[in-house]
């Protein structure tokens, strides 16, 4: 017998439903089959399109850097060309008008009397004669070079000073020739600068360091060998060794130890251009001014004297005195004075008369005072050293100190010489003033500092190189003018001021 004969239906239905929900799940297999491939398909295409995309922006980058590359290396060369022609206009900046600056103080490094006495071909001659050295020192260089010359001095105060020693018979004789060593080169000039000690000073300086800043100024020579002022100032300036090799000395008088020590360069110029040595200022002495019966105007050589007293000397001492003290601020030559001694023998008869004279010397002697009364122990001020000391009449001195406005005494014309601004200076020339007088106004003058300070080598100059009011450790002066540095250590001041000189 059949077994399908004897099934029942029921389990075919069972076996037909069973097989249908295979078939379904197979149809969902295919379904998410397909889904599934599809999705990757597009996630595929979506790649290779954003790979391709990259890879053209890879190659437009690629394309862009070489061609940046390039442009590059048109801006390097066209830049290098900027540089190549930059140069070359500095360069030709630079050597535009090259030039040597000649720069002499000419209150120190003086020209021989020689060419001087000339007049105004001497000068035409020494500047033809000074050009001509320079070329020579610069050798084959020169002649790309230009020469420029200038020559600052007080002509007035120089001019004075040469005709007392004896080098031109007028002052006159300077200025014709100043005038030709100015008229021979356009680029040569002598320039006075008028009174005042740093009147030259300055004026160089500040010169030598605009040049110095100009880069066509090739070398500047300096005639300052006479004066270690100057020292300070070279000690500034040569900072490197490009600016060393711009800068030498021309000698005249020895220079001085002050500038050799700078390590600057030092040489001379010329054949009997420049005088080796200074002005030695020859005045007259005191008796031969006491014998005459000229006015005041003869006692002036002698009134820049700093009066050094010396008990029981008879002696007159005039020292030589330099262009330095005539031309700039300068105190007067030392003087001892003569001291008066008491007859060695007297008479009973003539005591009394004697005792009366002698009271009375000693009455008048208390009014004179030592100025500075004394040096203090253990304090050196500096290279200079002390003002040696004058001898005053306290009363003579508070006369003149009440001198006010008009009436007040002109230091420079009754210690140094008649006043070269005369017509426009505010104090009184006419006055005729005696010796007491004389010593007052030094010591006035004392109490105003020299500019130089310790650095002054002005032999005879009239100004205080310390402070000359120092009583038993204590600076009297109400109005003091000089630095704590002028002053001994320790001192106690009665001016408020003096920490802010």
């Amino acid at each position: 017998m059949n077994p399908a004969v004897g099934a029942d239906i029921r389990d075919f239905v069972q076996r037909f439903h069973e097989l249908t929900v295979q078939r379904d799940s197979m149809d969902n297999l295919f379904k998410d089959l397909v889904i599934y491939c599809n999705q990757v398909e597009n996630e595929l295409r979506h790649e290779s399109q954003r790979l391709l995309n990259a890879q053209i922006e890879l190659q437009n980058a690629a394309a862009q850097r070489s061609d940046l590359e390039h442009r590059l290396r048109l801006y390097e060369a066209e830049e290098q060309d900027a540089k190549v022609k930059v140069n070359k206009e500095m360069d030709k900046i630079k050597n535009h008008n090259p030039y040597v600056m000649v720069l002499i103080d000419g209150d120190g490094l003086m020209f021989r009397d020689t060419w001087i006495k000339q007049g105004l071909e001497g000068g035409k001659k020494v500047a033809y004669a000074l050009r001509a050295a320079v070329a020579e020192r610069f050798g084959e260089e020169v002649e790309d070079l230009e020469i420029v010359a200038k020559v600052v001095a007080n002509l007035s105060g120089l001019g004075k000073a040469m005709q007392r020693d004896g080098c031109v018979d007028s002052p006159s004789t300077l200025k014709d020739f100043t005038l030709g060593f100015t008229q021979a080169k356009a680029t040569f000039d002598y320039i006075d600068v008028g009174y005042g000690k740093e009147r030259a000073d300055s004026k160089i300086k500040e010169t030598t360091r605009w040049h110095l800043r100009n880069h066509n100024c090739k070398h500047i020579m300096l005639g300052i060998s006479h004066d270690a002022g100057y020292a300070p100032f070279l000690d500034e300036t040569l900072q490197n060794e490009a600016t060393r090799q711009r800068i030498s000395i021309i000698e005249g008088v020895t220079t001085v130890p002050d500038l050799v020590a700078t390590n600057i360069k030092i040489e001379k110029l010329g054949d009997g251009l420049f005088r080796d040595d200074k002005l030695s200022g020859k005045f007259p002495t005191l008796a031969q001014m006491a014998s005459s019966q000229s006015p005041p105007a003869q006692l002036i050589a002698s009134r820049t004297a700093s009066p050094a007293v010396s008990a029981g000397s008879s002696q007159v001492r005039t020292p030589n005195v330099s262009y330095a003290g005539i031309a700039s601020a300068s105190p007067p030559p030392q003087i001892t004075l003569p001291f008066t001694l008491p007859p060695k023998k007297q008479t009973q008869s003539g005591t009394a008369s004697w005792r009366e004279r002698a009271q009375g010397r000693a009455q008048s002697e208390s009014q004179y005072q030592l100025i500075p009364s004394s040096i203090p122990d253990n304090w050196n001020p500096g290279r200079r050293g002390f003002d040696e000391p004058i001898r005053v009449n306290v009363q003579v001195m508070e006369t003149i100190k009440r001198r006010k406005d008009n009436d007040k005494l002109c230091n420079n014309h009754y210690l140094r010489g008649p006043c070269a601004k005369k017509d426009i200076c505010p104090f009184a020339h006419d006055y005729k003033i005696n010796e007491d007088e004389i010593k007052a106004v030094a010591v006035l003058a004392r109490q105003n500092p020299c500019s130089s300070g310790q650095y002054c080598e002005a032999e005879d100059c009239i100004y205080g190189h310390h402070c000359p009011s120092i009583r038993d450790g204590t600076c009297v002066h109400p109005y003091c003018k000089f630095s704590e540095e002028a002053h001994p250590p320790g001192t106690k001041y009665k001016s408020a001021y003096v920490h802010a000189n």
